[in-house]
């Protein structure tokens, strides 16, 4: 059964889309704990990190990176963090969270922002990816 995300990249289900590759996909986290909190995945299905091939775990965290360099570039922090936590979506993804102080990384607390500002800020990462 395809999960939530492989109908994302489907387009079956809408995202805030940042950025693409043949075989990666960012989009923005509908429920973010900051402002710019990106999703990177694998378009294939695959549940679990370490369950990847080499090349595909490879060139999913290469992806992570230049995206995250894009987020930095827009929402000011001084790292972004990066977090694997796997148990919500059955289908591998690495999260991005602009980051000033350590609990800044709480996946208790969720920020409202509006769908017009998601597809804006959307676009600026996207954008700021080189």
């Amino acid at each position: 059964m395809a999960t939530i995300f492989s109908k994302i990249v489907a387009g079956e289900i809408p995202c805030h889309r940042v950025f693409e590759t043949e075989h990666c996909l960012a989009f923005l986290d509908i429920n973010p704990i900051a402002r710019g909190h990106v999703l990177c995945i694998p378009k294939q299905e695959v549940d679990y990190i370490f369950d990847l091939d080499d090349e595909s775990l490879c060139e999913l965290q290469l992806f992570a990176k230049r995206v995250a360099r894009g987020l930095k570039k827009v929402c000011p922090c001084i790292k972004v963090a990066q977090a694997v936590i796997g148990v919500d979506v059955p289908h591998v993804h690495i999260h991005l969270v602009p980051l000033n102080k350590p609990s800044d990384l709480n996946f208790s607390n969720h920020l409202e922002i509006s769908s017009e500002e998601l597809s804006e800020l959307a676009r600026q990462i996207g954008a700021a990816i080189d």
